[in-house]
């Protein structure tokens, strides 16, 4: 098998297990609150990490690491996984599974503009035009395109799925290259992230036993949404020949989203939600295009 057609490959699994997140969080929320929820996967996450450090013969590296980086790592992982899910479960409890994950996507738009107060970068008219273009499909999406009010939907959970993509955002924005194994930074950041989570639990009623029906979906989120479908993802875009031709296939991600809410969940998609999505899509995309003419330029 060829170097292509194994980035193809894992690329593909990571479309199929990310486009089942969705509806994974629905059901377990069914079952368990967003907290209890944020307990299990990141603990089912961090020891599949674990497994898959020892498996690589990588887990030795830690002894490696230095203080600075370390240090670092750690504290990314307050904002990945913990603050990110706590904010994200929370606003899943409160909208439909397309609302939420909609609204989700538009992190990388929520990047750029940060890259200006954190990064002093200046944005070019490409961007400024994709950041108004995805902003336009949020309120599509949120308003039911109405524009005038919410419609039925929750204004915090709104808040909260905005919340998410800022978070999410600003963990990419200072997950700066520093040399560390991504793979053993990932694990990282869950040890910190669980450590949080359980010194937090608490404040939000405390370590709750799961119900038997929950734990096969807590287990699958732990696995198939955070931890396995990252390494994945990064052995697509290390194995491909370019970032790029595997990179865009990930923009299928949210309409098999939409498709497996509506198969598992029963959710009726609103056409507002599936245009709203195309805004946002389309103008990553429109983004990254801009972007890779800019550089071709003279």
């Amino acid at each position: 098998m060829s170097r292509h057609t194994k980035a193809c490959l894992f690329t593909l699994l990571t479309i199929l297990f990310w486009s089942t997140a969705a509806s994974a969080f629905k059901i377990a929320l069914g079952h368990v609150s967003p907290y209890t929820l944020l307990i299990y996967s990141v603990a089912t996450s961090t020891l599949v990490l674990l497994l898959i450090l020892v498996l690589q013969g990588k887990l030795g590296s830690l002894w490696d690491v230095s203080g600075p980086v370390l240090g670092k790592a750690l504290l990314l992982g307050i904002l990945n996984p913990f603050l990110y899910y706590v904010v994200l479960f929370a606003a899943y409890a409160r909208l439909p599974g397309q609302v939420a994950m909609s609204l989700n996507y538009a992190w990388p738009l929520v990047l750029t503009l940060l890259s200006v107060p954190i990064l002093g970068q200046s944005l070019n008219r490409g961007q400024l035009i994709a950041v108004a273009v995805s902003f336009f499909g949020a309120i599509i999406i949120a308003t039911q395109g109405q524009f005038i009010h919410f419609g039925d939907f929750n204004p915090l959970g709104l808040i909260l799925a905005a919340g998410s993509t800022l978070i999410w955002a600003s963990f990419w924005l200072f997950n700066a290259r520093d040399g560390l194994d991504p793979v053993l930074k990932l694990f990282l950041g869950f040890c910190s992230g669980l450590l949080c989570t359980l010194l937090c639990s608490p404040l939000f009623g405390g370590i709750v036993w799961p119900p038997a029906a929950a734990w096969p979906v807590l287990i699958y989120i732990g696995l198939f949404e955070m931890g396995l479908t990252f390494v994945l993802w990064l052995h697509a875009l290390q194995l491909a020949t370019t970032a790029a031709r595997v990179g865009n296939l990930i923009y299928l991600t949210p309409f098999f989203s939409l498709l497996l809410l509506r198969l598992i969940i029963g959710e009726q998609i609103h056409i507002t939600t599936f245009v709203g999505l195309l805004f946002i899509v389309g103008s990553i995309v429109s983004q990254e295009l801009w972007g890779k003419h800019v550089e071709q330029k003279p």
